[in-house]
Formats: C-alpha cells, structure tokens, sequence
C-alpha cells in the first residue's frame, strides 16, 4: 500500500540508503545528500535529516506527515525510535533496522487508515483530496487507503475537511459563580483524600501522607484582612507532591463549591498535573468539567487565522500542507493549545513555524465577539470553563500578569492557590514586572495600533486598532478624532526596518534615534562586542544626546498616550451609556478593547515615559535600569532600555499573595541544601515574596524517601582544563559512553554546548549512541525532552531551560554531566540584587539551587541509580552540601570518572 521507494536513515556522519528491493548500501552524507536530491525517498523528519546532511530540504516521503494526518493531536518521538513504538515494533539500534521500521511503519500507518474507513472519519477524504491535488506526495497514497481514487475531476473543490472550526461545538455563556464556602481542610480529611487518589492496592508512603496533612493550613480562611496563611512546602524528590496538595486543594474546592488555581512555571509540569487529575476525575467528561488548563492567550490557535490561511490555500500551495495538517489537528484537539498541549512540537519545524505556530493569538489583535469564531473560539471556552471548574492548573506568568493587569477570571486565585515549582517564583516576577522600551517592543505596539503597512503583510488576520474599534466609535466624533490622534501619532514608534537603518545611521522619528544613541553608548562602554553574547552597560552617566533624545521621545509617546487615554475612557463611558441596550457580547467586546487600551496607553507608555525620565534623574532605588543590545549568534536581535524590579517577589507579594485567603509555595529545592538551616529557610522567604508578608510563613520539609547514598554518586573531575574545550569535549565524549546513553551534559553557555556537540556526535554515533541538542537541532524543549525519554541510549545536551523541562524516570537518565561551576552571570542586574541580597552568599545560595536542582533530576524512584558529575577542578567544598547528606563525593581524574561510572551503572 505504501509507495515503493528507497529509505533514508542519516547518522552524524554516515547515512542508510535502502533501495526499493530491500539491499542496503552506507554512503557518507555528502554522496547521501546528493542521492536524495535526485530520487525521492522515505525518510523521517525531512528538515532535520537535511540539516545532518549538510544541503537545502528536498522533496521526501516524510513519515512524520502521514503520522500527523493519520493520528492528529497525538505525539510520537520524532525518531525511528519514537515510530518504531507506535505499533511495539523492534527497537531499531542500527541504521539498517531504522530504515525497516520507516517502511514497516509507514504500511502500518496507511492499513490503520484503511481499517478506519471514510465513516469513521469524516474529515479525511475531502482533505486528503485537496492536499493531493495540490501535490502532496502522500496523497495518492492515503486516497487509496481511503478507497478514493487519486483523480477525481467531479468532486467539488470545495473546503470540506479544511474548514475545521465548523464542527466545534459552541461554549454556552452563563451567569456568574458564586463565592466560595470557607469551610477548613481538616488533616485527616486530607489524608483519607490522598489515600483515595493512590488507590486500595498502593504501598504505603508515610511522608507523603505527612506533607498532605501539614498543607491544610492554607486551606483555612484568613483571621485578618491582608494577612493569607501562606506555607513554603519543601518535599524531596520521591515524596509524591503532586497528588500530596491535591488531595487538600481537591476537598477545598469541593466543599466550598469553588476553584482552586495551581499554578507552575513550566508547561511540562502542567500537563503532569493534568495528568495526575485523572485519578481524582476517571471519567473524562467529568474531569472536562471540573479541570481546565490556562495559559497566556499566546498559546492557542485562532481559528480567524486560520480561516484567513484556508481561504488562500488554493493561492499558496506552498503552504497547502501546513494549513492541511493544522485543520486536520484542529478537529482533533482537546483545547487547541498549540504550546505544550497536544499539538507536536515537532510539526512546526516540519511544515514552518509562522504557517503554524504564528496562527496563535500572540499580537493582541483580537476583536472578540465581532470575530465570527467567538462562539468556538478556544480562548474564550477556556476562559468560560475555568470559572465554573474546581481545579485550574495555569502558570505563573499568567496569575502574576493577570494580577498585575487585574485581568484575571474573577481575581479567581485571590481565594486559595498552590505555586508547585516555586523557587521559580522569583524568575517568574522577574519577567511578568519588569519593562522594557527596546525597538521590538515598541514596533510591537506600533503594529497593534496601524496594522500591516508593509504592501508585503495584506494578510487581514494583521489587523489595526482602526479595525477592530471603528464601528464601536463610529458616530461619536470625539472618539472618532482620538483614534485618528492616535493612529497619526503611532508613527513615532519604531517601524519596519529599524535595525536596518540603525546600523546605516540614518533613523527615523524619535523612537529610533534614541535607540541608535543607545546603541552607541552600548558599543562604546560594553565589552565583549565581538563575542556572541549579549551587551550591556549603565544607563550613567549618558554620551551627548541621549537625554535629549529620551526627552523628545518622551513628549512623543505623551502626544500618543493622550489620545489612547481618551478612547479608554470613551468605551468605559460607552458602557455606562448604553447599559439598557447593549448585549452580553457587544459588553464583552467593549471591555476587552477598553482592558487592551489601558494596558498600552496607561501602563506600557506610562512606564516608558518613566524610565525615560530617570535617564535624567536617580532611579528609584527599587529599580535596576541599563541599556542593552540583545544578541543571538553575534547578531543584534533587539536593543533598548532595560527596567526590573531588585526584588521582583515584592509585586508578587502585594498582587498575588496579599490579598489571597491562603497560598501553598511547594517544590523539591526550596532551600538551597545550605548546613545553616535558618538561613537556608530565611532565603527561601525571600525568593518567594513569603517575606514581605505582615504573618510570618508556615514551615514545612519533607525529606525524600530515596537513599541517596546507595543509589547516588558525586564525582569533580580534577585533571581536566574547563577552558579547554578539547578537553571537556573528551570528557563528555568518555562519559557518556561509559554510560552508555542515558546522559545529560548541562551547560553555562550555548557556544560551549555546540562546540561539545561538534566533537562528540560522530564518536557517539559508531557506538549507537543518539546525541541530540538544544539549539543545534532545532526543536522545542519539550520534544528534544520527549525523544530523550523514550530512546534509553541516547544523550542530550542542554541549558538551563533543558534542566527545568528534565523528569525522565528509570534508565533513561543515569548520568548528569556539567561543563563547570554554574556560577550566576555576573551582569549589570545580578551585581544589583548581590549587593542587596548578601554578597557572595547570595552566589553561593543561587549556585547551591542551580546544583541542587539539577541533581535532583537523577532519581525519581526507588529503584533509579545515578551519577552526578562536574567537570570544573575547582569547585568549591562549600557549595557540596547541595548535594544530599551522606552522598559519596569524589574529587578524581578523568580516567578514574569514567571508571567509577561504569562500575556504579553496570
């Protein structure tokens, strides 16, 4: 059934080209490059294989695309391996074997298809149809697994199968809730809820039955206004946290006919959490009611988006596919959550990420109930959800943005919440308070407000503020006046093609000839410019004319923000006036676009035109201010004007937590491991807001059940020059193989990362061993994460960001590599908070969690075993009580590691 073609599996340096008739022959990548390009192969994940070759994407059978059409919203490791599971296949540890399970798969794929018939699947035929008459190499194929032919000149080039939203169900507005109960969560209520989550059969764990008893403080009403009971949770790893506050968040809510809001700092966790639900929710329609995920609006697909793309799918064949495949997912998804949900990550590289991922609601152009989708619309069914659901799970950014905004369903947090990951909290206010006048934030509002203006960017999903707010104006000639005052006055923001015309020194309008100074008081003092990283310098004192500047660009965006604030206050009078005659969506609509103009004219200008002023003045001394210039591979990405809070959990404290009833701030690494206890916990209250709380935060540590000591090692590699990247390159490359696969090498800096992949991929790979890595393959950090779990023999290298997403239980981690000491980066806006936050110690605290954190990854059951290494001689002996007490921590040579590797994971 599949078609008869040759297969292509590519390595790091040699590749896998099996003919139609089955023979095998190995070429390197160039003479397999070449191959490719004149006869179509079979192959998986087109885009990745042609950048291990070396050449441009050529025309394939790509496996990945059938997979996606045939089991939309689902995900797969998109690797031989990952295919391989799809139907229990054998695992393929070879080249040879992969390209058998792509052709063995691919069979199977297109039998499913067949067995499920055109009944089953309305949407496919007509779809399929479409996608092969605009030649989609598939096609043929899948028509006939169909029982269509490949030509039909009498069907009707209709948009059945494309036009996926009009089978969504509608969501039904209803009335508001009522308040919550405030009935407390008693300790053994909380212990017999978590006793039934676990299940008759489960075995015992005492300490977490401890936890979830200990949590039920923070589920009583508060005694005094302003005052939450907040408890700072810490339980090692093993304890089972998870189901240990949901069993008391689960009975508030259920007593009290109320939400509780739990909230994380990564996607990952999310979907865990969901996940876990389910004990407590067995059957889905109930859990769909009780439970909802929230994200940023950012996150979902846009179905005027997609429209927009389907009704030019005839005029662009070129992006035919992506549009055919995200229609596919469409009326498949759970939730239409593009990051993080059930859309694979690795479809996006596959078919272009502004075709897919740039469908999302990121621009804040939205017309709400004037959108024709309103009714289907993901976000607002989600919205709508969440406010009569007993279990939120959103993520910080969210509560801490909407709280800031006071945007949020309801302030619905403000009752009872639980902040899982919480030694991210301090990160997490870092980015959702701080402000930034750079060139694309303010191109991004310049956008927002004209529209497209490049004769390139017609596309009708760009849509101007005169778009969306014309006919709620239209009629009224002082609003009528403001928005044409605003718009004329827009065009002193940045626009398209700002860096350009900065590095040609020739700006236009205030907004960029105060960058351009910006970027030449950066270039002047920063050091460092020819490196890859990003630049920065203090905003004192300034080069001749940057204080004019930021004077004439702030009476720029004063003449902007006068305008805006009349439209808001026009829209806020417009409600009043018309309350008898205006519907429940025109109301929506309205306050929407009326929330979206204070936001920009009273916070963002108001904010900026701040900073601005400062350049002249001192800053407040709560504020940490510097110019920058954002860099990627050497490159200027962004640059301007940098604002962040010197404690960002003070806004936190006073937003989120003070006026909340009761708040849980629960995670493995709390603490910072340090032997002084007091200071361990008096830090803790200070990454977290705890301490600028008039009553004094609860306590609670749960210690993990695992024994460290014999299911742990800790090695630092003496004999190895960490600035040597030859040398460290030799000593993950001996590792790791040591290991046998299952590696993780965690890195301080993205150029160190690639240089390390450069040298170790081809030595891996002769020994089967798969290597994949953060930015070099060009994944999103939960599919790189993905892959990684599912292949036990492969490695992975990683950043921060891959450290936080890691929770891979069993085989497939046993050994956690680190370049070097993960000392903080010692810029302008560390070297701020070290000298209010205790010097060297504060270092120290932040380099004992970043250890703690990572080593806490490598055991996540009882039976895991796991070593820990750092290849940096000089490590200092104080930072070691991050690791847990009694682990083994050896101090040897390079070759003595690697032997004491493969004795403990043998």
């Amino acid at each position: 059934m599949a078609p008869q073609v040759p297969v292509l599996v590519v390595g790091h340096r040699r590749a896998a080209w099996r003919a139609a008739d089955g023979r095998i022959e190995h070429l390197d990548p160039a003479a397999a490059a070449q191959r490719a390009q004149g006869e179509t192969a079979l192959l998986c994940h087109g885009p990745a294989t042609a950048r291990r070759l070396g050449c441009d994407p050529f025309p394939a059978f790509d496996l990945l695309e059938l997979f996606a059409f045939v089991r939309p919203a689902s995900f797969i490791a998109p690797t031989p391996r990952g295919l391989a599971t799809i139907y229990g296949l054998p695992e393929p540890l070879n080249l040879e074997r992969a390209a058998w399970v792509l052709s063995e798969t691919a069979e199977r794929l297109l039998g499913e298809l067949a067995a499920r018939g055109q009944g089953q699947d309305r949407g496919a035929p007509g779809l399929a149809w479409h996608l092969a008459r605009l030649g989609w190499r598939w096609g043929p194929a899948v028509l006939a697994a169909l029982g269509m032919p490949s030509s039909d000149p009498t069907r009707p080039a209709g948009r059945d199968g494309l036009r996926a939203w009009e089978a969504l169900p509608d969501w039904r507005d209803q009335g508001p809730e009522p308040p919550p109960g405030n009935q407390p969560v008693a300790p053994d209520a909380a212990r017999a809820r978590l006793r039934l989550l676990l299940g008759e059969e489960a075995e015992p764990r005492p300490q977490q039955a401890d936890y979830a008893s200990a949590l039920d403080m923070a589920f009583r009403p508060r005694d005094q206004e302003d005052q939450p009971t907040v408890v700072l949770a810490e339980a090692g790893t093993g304890v089972g946290k998870t189901l240990g506050y949901i069993a008391p968040a689960s009975l508030w809510a259920e007593q009290n006919k109320g939400p509780v809001w739990i909230s994380t700092y990564t996607r990952n966790l999310q979907h865990q959490i969901d996940g876990e639900l389910a004990r407590l929710f067995p059957e889905p329609r109930e859990k769909a009611e009780q439970v909802v995920i929230r994200k940023g609006r950012e996150n979902y697909l846009c179905l005027l988006n997609l429209e927009d793309a389907v009704r030019s799918f005839e005029q662009r064949p070129q992006d035919s596919l992506a549009v055919g495949l995200l229609a596919r997912w469409v009326a498949h998804t759970r939730d239409g959550d593009m990051l993080g949900g059930d859309f694979p990550g690795w479809l996006a590289d596959l078919v272009g990420r502004p075709r897919t991922l740039g469908l999302t609601d990121r621009r804040g152009e939205c017309i709400y109930s004037a959108c024709q989708h309103y009714s289907k619309c993901f976000i607002e069914r989600g919205v709508r959800r969440a406010r009569r659901a007993r279990i939120v799970v959103a993520n910080h950014a969210l509560v801490m943005i909407q709280a800031a905004l006071g945007e949020g369903e309801d302030q619905a947090w403000q009752s009872h919440s639980v902040f899982d990951e919480g030694h991210h909290l301090f990160d997490a206010a870092d980015g959702a308070f701080a402000a930034h006048l750079t060139g694309l934030e303010t191109q991004e509002l310049r956008r927002w407000l004209l529209g497209p203006e490049s004769e390139r960017r017609t596309s009708s999903r760009l849509r101007g503020l005169k778009r969306r707010i014309e006919d709620l104006v239209v009629g009224d000639e002082a609003l009528s006046k403001a928005l044409d005052q605003a718009l004329a006055a827009a065009h002193v923001l940045a626009g398209e093609g700002w860096p350009q015309r900065l590095r040609e020194g020739r700006p236009q309008g205030p907004c960029e000839t105060f960058l351009l100074y910006v970027r030449d008081q950066v270039y002047a003092r920063a050091r460092g410019r020819d490196g890859p990283y990003s630049l920065e310098t203090e905003t004192r004192p300034p080069i001749p004319n940057l204080v004019e500047s930021a004077r004439a660009l702030s009476e720029a965006l004063g003449r902007l923000a006068e305008p805006m604030a009349t439209l808001e206050k026009g829209l806020a009078a417009l409600l009043d006036d018309e309350a008898d005659s205006l519907d429940s969506d025109a109301r929506r609509r309205i306050e929407a676009t009326r929330r979206g103009m204070a936001r920009r004219a009273r916070r963002q200008l108001a904010a900026w035109r701040q900073m601005l002023a400062d350049l002249e003045e001192e800053r407040p001394p709560e504020m940490i201010d510097w110019l920058g210039v954002e860099r990627i591979d050497g490159r200027d990405r962004d640059l301007g004007l940098y604002r962040h809070w010197v404690d960002p959990t003070l806004p936190f404290a006073e937003l989120v937590l003070r006026p909340s009833q009761g708040a849980v701030i629960t995670s493995a690494t709390l603490t910072d491991g340090s032997a002084d206890a007091e200071r361990a916990w008096t830090a803790a209250e200070l990454r977290t807001g705890a301490s600028h709380l008039a009553a004094p935060a609860l306590r609670v540590g749960v210690p993990s059940p695992f024994d460290y000591p014999a299911q742990t090692r800790v090695i630092i590699v003496g004999d190895l020059r960490k600035d040597d990247l030859g040398q460290v390159a030799s000593g993950y490359r001996e590792l790791f193989l040591a290991a046998r696969g299952g590696a993780l090498g965690l890195f301080t800096a993205i150029s160190r990362l690639r240089a390390v992949h450069g040298r170790i991929a081809g030595a891996l790979e002769q020994a089967g061993l798969s290597l994949y890595a953060q930015h070099v393959d060009r994944l999103d950090t939960a599919t790189l994460v993905e892959i990684f779990r599912a292949e036990p023999e492969s490695c992975l290298l990683g950043t921060d960001a891959i450290r936080d997403g890691i929770d891979v239980p069993g085989q497939a981690l046993r050994l956690i590599v680190f370049d070097r000491v993960p000392w903080p980066r010692p810029d302008i806006r560390h070297k701020a908070r070290r000298e209010v936050f205790g010097g060297r110690t504060y270092d120290d605290m932040l380099t004992r969690l970043k250890l703690k954190q990572a080593f806490g990854r490598l055991v996540r059951r009882a039976d895991d075993r796991g070593v820990f290494v750092l290849l940096d001689p000089m490590t200092p002996s104080r930072l070691l009580d991050a690791f847990p007490e009694g682990v083994s921590v050896e101090r040897v040579g390079l070759a003595e590691a690697v032997a004491s590797v493969k004795e403990f994971l043998a």
